[in-house]
């Protein structure tokens, strides 16, 4: 407590941090300044001047120095031993002159109401104020921030001022939300939340009338705005002037803390419940250090779908060429009666990347144990390659360092991926660092949103990042630019892994990657020099062939500029679904048991899972979630070879085509009604809590797997509930071992790290890269890519069924070579064709790599289809930005 700054509130003797603000100060103190436009997080403003104090700093003398006027204590820092009066008779009444100014434009026929209490929505109001003017018609009533202050004010039932309603149209065509501007206090806390927080500038401060209004800061609507519709502006905004629609005019009755299901990230959500058992609202967790209050599109208007009623609410057994609803003792016994013929080794489970740790954690146990069969797999766990050395080499297998640290990185490297769309919170840090004057090097083909917040943006030839990494290595030693000490102190295998870099010669890796000596030492000298460096990869653009390498030189360069275990450096695995971590944590993986030991056989990859189902070699198919092979080549031939086997069980909440195909059915519950934990990218473990009681006969996947246990003879499955499950993963599972069960908040809990063995370099070699893409009919490669806004191009807003909707002719990059033997000329109408799409239009001929193309759409345009999609969990199934085989055709 040396450290905290000591001074007085209204005659409280109180502590705070440095540098804090007094508003902050007296929050943190659990003390109360009235105020509308300060908000947690966010620069000082000063907007409002509704937290007027007064303040007395102390002077040498010994004697007190009154801070001039009534200074915002929004805006005025602390200092020891000030003294600080925030309810004097002047305050008061200051404040309340302001209020009045404020509610002069802001419909308040209840907001100084003495009446307010025994009002009910549907009353005639006995002082004949207009509909309009009532707070009973916000869809923010009771959850309004100018109705509290006013209450806490006491203000008067008259006023002096002129009551003005702007009377300005409403904006309700855009999706997930609507903005009321009658209703608006010009706080600006939506504009500064989009700026500072989200450093996107989507909406801004406008001119109407010579009145100050939000609007778009570019266009007419958020789509062509670059708004990421993460909500933010929404959590933020004091009044009903913008508001989530669905569910706008729902009263909660119970806020549930959870954790969002749809990406690694692990977001901390309080979910509003309303009377009738609906998930209204969502609301990220300020006190969470997981996500710092910050939500994504998905987890912020992508959590519809646990409200839908067309779930599988029964079991279902196909009886005669059709599934027949039955019981859950008629379904379980027919599963454990079928599946006894199948523990000879011919059975595979694929867990959901949606199940908690508990449900993974049994379902391994039951391959395992129950069917003698190794032959596990979660569905996200299409490219393991991407941490398995990463575990071999530094000991963890996850990130290395909390994800808020990549707010004071120096540099930050981004090695392909599509983080803002995948892993979106995670890249709030780094849009934030690079306003604070941080370096970001993205290496990537494909023009994704971090692109544009780049120092440099590197397209390498395809395959060709392995062979990059190391040229920025041969370049840092050749420059004397490595921390010698650490490589040599902390790590092992340093001289061999040196031997192994000279190889890497400038003049071919400029040839093999495309890219020039000159960027490779400025993106050497950049990395080296910064005293915190920060690697993140997701690998997406990489084929699995090359992974390995990458990963190792990747680790390579955090180790060699002594980035590893330092505070804001480190490394980042970049994986998808929402419990990848925790289902490799406990053993839910082909080639490790629960605590990442070894399994002696290993079974097959997700790759393998088709052939494999259609030569026999697996005749029972267990899935739990309809989630393999979405929006890819590969789901048509999932499909189609999984209806070879004698047995398919399916787990899931939705009728899909898994289902249709499938010999038992069984209705799985939702994240929203479990009770289980999640384990992050950074091996944070996290609650789920159930939010609404179940619609159906749906259960927990733990359960279910018990269930048939006990009737395959297995008494090793016998839980009562999953907390029992937790207590034998912490009594298996090394890194969770100080978990306690009990204590675990929003905060989380971080699990303790594989290995404490030292770091360890490893040798890399100059490999060759491929096309494994392309072939005959598709020669070329394209690159797709997607950002928020490009103020470069003009889109169009068209209004549909009364939505907006958004339409550009896109731009096809084509080298200019490749161009000249097509006859493509620029500007020309080009087609680029696919073997599931087409897309039509201008060429624009540049420097891009040969037997390339690249496109980039809008992010609105996504949104767009999303919110028209009927689909019961469209977030679930966006499609990536992956690379494909293409050809060109002038139109």
């Amino acid at each position: 407590m040396s450290n905290k700054v000591n001074l007085t509130i209204d005659g409280v003797e109180i502590q705070a941090e440095p540098g804090s603000m007094i508003i902050q100060a007296a929050m943190d103190n659990e003390m109360y300044i009235p105020y509308l436009c300060y908000y947690p997080g966010m620069k000082p403003y000063g907007a409002c001047r509704m937290c007027v104090v007064k303040a007395e700093a102390p002077t040498p003398d010994g004697g007190y120095r009154a801070l001039p006027g009534s200074p915002a204590s929004c805006t005025t820092p602390i200092s020891e031993g000030m003294r600080v009066e925030t309810n004097t008779g002047d305050l008061v009444g200051l404040r309340k002159g302001i209020m009045e100014l404020l509610i002069s434009e802001h419909p308040h026929g209840c907001l100084n109401c003495h009446r307010i209490e025994l009002c009910g929505p549907t009353d005639v109001c006995l002082r004949h104020v207009s509909v309009n003017d009532r707070c009973v018609t916000c869809p923010k009533n009771e959850r309004c921030e100018l109705k509290d202050t006013v209450r806490y004010m006491e203000m008067e039932l008259t006023t002096p001022l002129t009551y003005n309603n702007r009377h300005l149209p409403l904006e309700v065509k855009d999706p997930y939300w609507d903005m009321d501007m009658n209703l608006c206090i010009v706080c600006s806390r939506c504009v500064r939340a989009c700026d500072e927080v989200r450093g996107d500038r989507a909406i801004t401060l406008k001119d109407r009338s010579g009145r100050s209004i939000i609007g778009t800061a570019a266009g007419t609507s958020l789509l062509e705005s670059g708004c990421e519709f993460c909500g933010a502006c929404i959590d933020v905004c004091p009044t009903g002037a913008i508001v989530e629609r669905d569910y706008k005019w729902d009263k909660a009755v119970q806020k549930i803390s959870t954790t969002c299901p749809h990406c690694p990230v692990g977001c901390q959500l309080d979910l509003d419940v309303n009377k009738r058992n609906k998930v209204v609202r969502s609301i990220p967790n300020r006190q969470a250090e997981a996500n710092m209050g910050m939500a994504c599109f998905k987890g912020k208007f992508g959590l519809d779908f646990v409200n839908n009623k067309n779930r599988l609410k029964k079991p279902m057994v196909r009886k005669n060429s059709t599934l027949e609803e039955v019981t859950w003792p008629e379904a379980l016994d027919f599963v454990a009666s079928k599946l006894e013929h199948h523990k000879n080794g011919d059975y595979a489970l694929i867990a959901s990347a949606r199940g908690t740790n508990e449900d993974n954690f049994a379902a391994q146990k039951f391959a395992r144990r129950v069917m003698k069969s190794n032959n596990v797999n979660v569905s996200s766990n299409s490219r393991p390659k991407l941490v398995d050395s990463l575990q071999n080499l530094v000991g963890n297998d996850c990130a290395s360092n909390k994800i808020w640290e990549l707010l004071d990185s120096q540099v930050i490297l981004l090695v392909s991926a599509n983080i803002t769309e995948e892993q979106n919170v995670a890249s709030v840090p780094i849009k934030q660092a690079v306003a604070k004057g941080a370096n970001l090097i993205v290496i990537d083909q494909r023009e994704t949103e971090l692109t544009r917040y780049a120092t440099k943006w590197i397209r390498p030839l395809i395959n060709s990042e392995s062979v990059l990494i190391g040229g920025i290595l041969r370049s840092i030693i050749d420059q004397s630019l490595e921390d010698h000490g650490f490589a040599t102190e902390k790590c092992e295998g340093y001289d061999e892994f040196r031997n192994s870099l000279w190889d890497f010669d400038l003049v071919k890796v400029s040839a093999q990657t495309g890219i020039s000596q000159e960027e490779i030492r400025e993106m050497a000298q950049i990395f080296a020099n910064a005293k915190a460096s920060s690697i993140l990869y997701g690998l997406e653009t990489i084929s699995d062939t090359h992974i390995d390498a990458t990963v190792k030189s990747l680790v390579n360069l955090s180790l060699i500029t002594g980035n590893l275990g330092k505070k804001s450096g480190g490394i980042y695995p970049l994986f998808s679904g929402a419990n990848q971590q925790g289902s490799r944590d406990v053993g839910c993986v082909p080639n490790l048991l629960p605590g990442h030991r070894p399994a002696a056989s290993p079974g097959i990859d997700l790759t393998e899972i088709s052939e494999a189902c259609h030569s026999g070699a697996i005749k029972a198919l267990h899935l739990i979630g309809d989630e393999l092979f979405h929006n890819t080549p590969d789901r048509s031939e999932f499909l189609d070879k999984i209806k070879a086997t004698d047995l398919l069980i399916v787990h899931e909440s939705f009728a899909s085509e898994v289902t249709e195909i499938a010999d038992v059915v069984l209705p799985s519950a939702l994240f929203s009604e479990k009770t289980g934990t999640y384990t992050n990218m950074e091996g944070r473990i996290h609650r789920l809590r159930p939010a609404i009681g179940p619609i159906g006969d749906e259960d927990e996947d733990w359960r279910i797997l018990s269930q048939v246990a006990a009737r395959l003879g297995s008494d090793d499955m016998s839980y009562s509930s999953s907390d029992d499950v937790l207590t034998e993963i912490t009594n298996e599972v090394e890194s969770y071992k100080s978990l306690q069960i009990d204590s675990l908040s929003s905060r989380g809990h971080i699990r303790n790290p594989i290995s404490t063995s030292s770091y360890v370099f490893s040798p890399i070699e100059f490999t060759q890269r491929d096309e494994v893409l392309v072939n005959d009919q598709y020669p070329m490669v394209l690159a797709p890519g997607r950002v928020l806004f490009d103020a470069a191009r003009d889109a169009s807003i068209v209004v549909e069924n009364d939505l907006n909707t958004i339409t550009r002719r896109e731009i096809i990059e084509i080298n200019e070579g490749d161009a000249k033997k097509a006859g493509i000329s620029e500007g020309d109408v080009i087609k680029i064709l696919g073997e599931e799409f087409e897309l039509t239009g201008s060429a624009h001929l540049n420097g891009l790599h040969s037997g390339m193309v690249a496109t980039t759409t809008l992010f609105g345009a996504l949104i767009e289809s999303l919110n028209s999609s009927s689909e019961p969990d469209p977030m679930a199934k966006i499609e990536g930005l992956r690379l494909c085989k293409v050809r060109i055709e002038k139109v």
